[in-house]
């Protein structure tokens, strides 16, 4: 009976020809094999690029339709636009800093500081996003943080006359204005104190003088409490004042009608 081939083992009995031949026809199936995986990952990348593509283009639409309605007043519609646009570019620096100054023309001035943080976290090198946060910031009265985001702003754009100009010079002004109100507000408060101290004499409760004082007070009011004195009217209608002494009380007679003191 003859035995099958695949019973064999490895080189056993198998001629140089035949070895030699399954050899050439292994590393085609692994060549092909390669090239089909190589060739699903080339795929596989261009369709991630494709779908990146559509991503920008379509941001990029949403983006210039939130600008116009922008410019037309139609704030609300364009951060509806802008938010979908950010879901399709998540990274987009621009989108924030757009979204930032149509807050703060809704003088929500919360949401748009941080927009435009978000805008500056995601390009630290944007002087517009820096300019726009420390507008902003000045509109939440933070004057010492909006002073250094325009100072920032010029760092990287020296020349930009309308952050020199508008922006940095307004901060400062409104800087003085309140150091000068805090200045005024600090010295009416210390001479409110001062008033307040001198409306209270200081006395010195044990001068000569203030013992006479108290020393006669006492006297008056002994002698006020030694001799009492009554109003008697009488059933005749006679009105009588009569001193009544502790030590002799004067009683009145049996015509006593009305006592007053």
């Amino acid at each position: 009976m003859a035995s099958f081939g695949w019973k064999r083992k490895i080189g056993e009995k198998v001629s140089k020809a035949t070895s030699q031949q399954f050899e050439a026809e292994a590393a085609d199936d692994k060549d092909v094999g390669d090239d089909d995986d190589g060739n699903w990952v080339l795929a596989a990348k261009r369709r991630k690029e494709v779908l990146l593509e559509d991503c920008v283009r379509k941001s990029k639409e949403l983006k210039d339709e939130g600008a116009n309605l922008a410019e037309n007043r139609r704030y609300r519609e364009a951060l509806v636009k802008w938010d979908e646009a950010l879901q399709l570019t998540p990274e987009d620096a621009t989108l924030y800093e757009m979204k930032s100054q149509v807050l703060m023309s809704l003088h929500e001035m919360f949401p748009a500081v941080h927009a435009a943080e978000m805008a500056v976290q995601r390009n630290p090198r944007s002087w517009d996003a820096w300019q726009t946060l420390g507008r902003a910031q000045l509109g939440l009265g933070e004057i010492a943080l909006a002073i250094r985001s325009f100072q920032v702003s010029l760092h990287i754009f020296p020349m930009n006359p309308e952050v020199w100009n508008e922006d940095l010079s307004w901060a400062r002004k409104l800087q003085e204005q309140q150091k000068a109100t805090k200045t005024e507000s600090v010295q009416a408060l210390a001479k409110g104190k001062e008033l307040v101290q001198e409306s209270i004499p200081d006395y010195d409760f044990e001068s000569d003088e203030i013992v006479a004082v108290c020393a006669a007070i006492a006297e008056k009011e002994k002698a006020l409490s030694a001799a009492k004195t009554m109003v008697i009217v009488s059933a005749s209608g006679t009105v009588e004042t009569v001193t009544e002494q502790d030590n002799c009380p004067a009683t009145p007679d049996e015509t006593l009608f009305i006592k007053a003191r």
